[in-house]
Parts: structure tokens; C-alpha cells; sequence
């Protein structure tokens, strides 16, 4: 079921990462604790269902797809045997929702989801996976190059050209280091949440199992949208605003976000815990979809050279999918 679970990963998250977009608000400082925010609320609120129709009804018998979306044999010390892992995860997401001000997705999302690739080579290299041969490295060759291109053709583009081609969507960008660095620092701390994954799966340090982490990571995602709550309110500024008609729009889009990055979360933990070698780097690949909605609903319109280095780090993703072990 992993080929499955993994397409279904891939779409809901490049659904997440075109509501999340659609989500942020350039002149909104606080824009990234409201993605979180909504991720976090909805994420509880699966939790706590699973929970509930989990201690009803008997899911021995259901199908793969059923147990993933409904059960789960969650206890409370889970919750602290996998909150360093889920923390780092939601470390890496509320650094990535802050880039989504500064650069556009159809640049972001391949260097972000190249994580996967980076995650499976850290396991590679101590052991925690059985893929090997030459191929990972050539991916892997090919990804860093294709990060680097994207990185040097977006930060030395012509301000006017950038400008002029940015015309027909609501976002604008302007030349920035840290546009590019964000999403960089994205990759390596997700890749490290990757790694702690397969840690907990590969060497069973304790008995937990996929819908128990996930339930956990879950809880942990509530906590955090608590803490972005506080936060925001702390420094006496309105978390919602409802008369407006554009807040509206994008908090309807945040709950989207926070649905499609749900059901990616349930469905990318039951491949973490039965094929990650073969359904990472297929995951890691949903930023092809999300590339192919930002041209669509945003309109982002990029230049050759940013395809090319879009197109490199894709063949070095799919390389590390196609020669996976199945």
C-alpha cells in the first residue's frame, strides 16, 4: 500500500502548500502562527476523533486506508516519547510558512521538498536504510546542483525583470538573501525530522506505533497553534478579523491548508513506518504538483532558468524513487 499512501501524501501537501500560500498575507508579520495555527487546530481535532471512535469501535479488521484515517492506539507517554521529533517537524514548518512571504512557491517547494532526498542519504550514511548503489548519489548530485542553479538564477535576476513578471499575481517579490536561505534551513531541519522518524521506526528505541506517532505529532501541532495564539495576542495584535472580506479569504484558505496538511501527515506516517526507502523520495516529489498549481492559481510565471534548475532537482528526486527498493 505504500505506492498508494505516498500518492496520496503527495497530493494532499502540494494542496497544502497552495493553501498555505493563499493563505499568507505579505503585510500580515504574524502570517506564518496563522497557518500553524489553523494546521494545528485541525490536526487536534483529528486526533481527539480517532480517539474517540478508536475506544468505540473495533478497527482490527478495516482496511490500511481506514486505520489510518480513523485508529489509533495512542497512550499519553507517547506524547513525550515523540514530541523531539514531532517538534522539530513543526520547527521546520513555521520557518517554511514564514518564507512563503518572501519567495514565490513554485521556488520554494522544490527546494523545500527536497528534504526527503537529504534525509535519505543522512540514513544511508549511518545505516538506517537499505538503499544503496550509485543512483542516491547522482540524485542527490542532481538536487544540490538544481537547489544551487534556483538559488543564484532568483538572487541575481534583473529587480525589473522580476518585478515585470510578477505582474499578474497578488505577491511581490523583491531581491533577498533570506528568501532563498529560508527555504535552505527548511530542507535541513525537516530532513533531520525524517531522520529522527526513521530512528524511531528503523531501530525501535520504544514500542510506538505509526498512528500512535502520528496522534502524538498531532497533539504536538495543537500545542504549538496554542502557543501561536498566545503569542499573537500577547503583543495586544487581533488574531481574527472577520469584517474584512480579504481575512475572510485567507482564513478560509487556512482551514484548506490545515485540512490537506492533515490527511498528507496521516498518510506520510504510514509510509515512514513500512516503506520509507521507496515512498520518501515518491513524497518528496509532491512539489512537482505544487509547482504545476502555482503556475495555475497563482499565475507564477518563471523564467528558462529557473525551470532548468526546477527540472534538475526533479530528476534527482525521481532517480531516488524509480531505483528505490520495492
Amino acid at each position: 500500500m505504500y505506492f498508494i499512501f505516498s500518492l496520496i501524501a503527495l497530493f494532499c501537501w502540494s494542496g497544502s502548500d497552495l493553501f498555505s500560500k493563499t493563505g499568507t498575507s505579505q503585510n500580515d508579520k504574524n502570517s506564518h502562527w496563522h497557518v500553524i495555527f489553523a494546521v494545528g487546530v485541525i490536526m487536534g481535532l483529528h486526533a481527539i476523533i480517532s480517539l474517540l471512535l478508536s475506544s468505540v469501535f473495533d478497527f482490527s479488521e478495516s482496511s490500511a486506508i481506514i486505520k489510518s484515517l480513523f485508529f489509533t492506539d495512542f497512550k499519553i507517554i507517547d506524547l513525550l516519547r515523540y514530541f523531539p521529533v514531532a517538534f522539530i517537524y513543526l520547527l521546520a514548518m513555521v520557518i517554511g510558512y514564514i518564507g512563503l512571504r518572501y519567495i514565490e512557491l513554485s521556488i520554494s517547494s522544490p527546494i523545500c521538498n527536497s528534504s526527503g532526498s537529504l534525509a535519505l542519504v543522512i540514513c544511508l550514511i549511518f545505516g538506517l536504510s537499505k538503499l544503496d548503489g550509485a543512483i542516491p548519489i547522482i540524485g542527490v548530485i542532481f538536487i544540490t546542483i538544481g537547489i544551487l542553479f534556483l538559488g543564484i538564477v532568483d538572487y541575481n535576476e534583473n529587480e525589473e525583470v522580476k518585478l515585470a513578471r510578477q505582474d499578474k499575481q497578488k505577491f511581490k517579490y523583491r531581491k533577498s538573501f533570506i528568501a532563498i536561505v529560508i527555504p535552505i534551513i527548511y530542507l535541513i531541519i525537516d530532513a533531520l525530522g525524517t531522520v529522527g522518524d526513521q530512528i524511531v521506526s528503523e531501530l525501535q528505541l520504544f514500542d510506538i506505533s505509526e498512528y500512535a506517532s502520528n496522534t502524538a505529532f498531532e497533539f504536538t501541532s495543537l500545542i504549538f497553534a496554542v502557543f501561536a495564539f498566545i503569542f499573537v495576542k500577547a503583543k495586544k495584535e487581533k488574531f481574527f478579523d472577520f469584517g474584512d472580506s480579504n481575512q475572510k479569504k485567507l482564513k478560509r484558505n487556512l482551514i484548506f491548508a490545515g485540512l490537506f496538511e492533515t490527511f498528507g501527515q496521516i498518510f506520510y506516517m504510514s509510509v515512514m513506518f513500512s516503506d520509507f526507502d521507496a515512498g520518501m523520495p515518491i513524497i518528496s516529489s509532491y512539489c512537482v504538483l505544487s509547482v504545476i498549481w502555482s503556475r495555475i492559481f497563482l499565475k507564477e510565471k518563471l523564467s528558462y532558468k529557473h525551470y532548468i534548475a526546477i527540472i534538475l532537482t526533479f530528476i534527482g528526486i525521481i532517480l531516488l524513487g524509480i531505483f528505490s527498493p520495492v
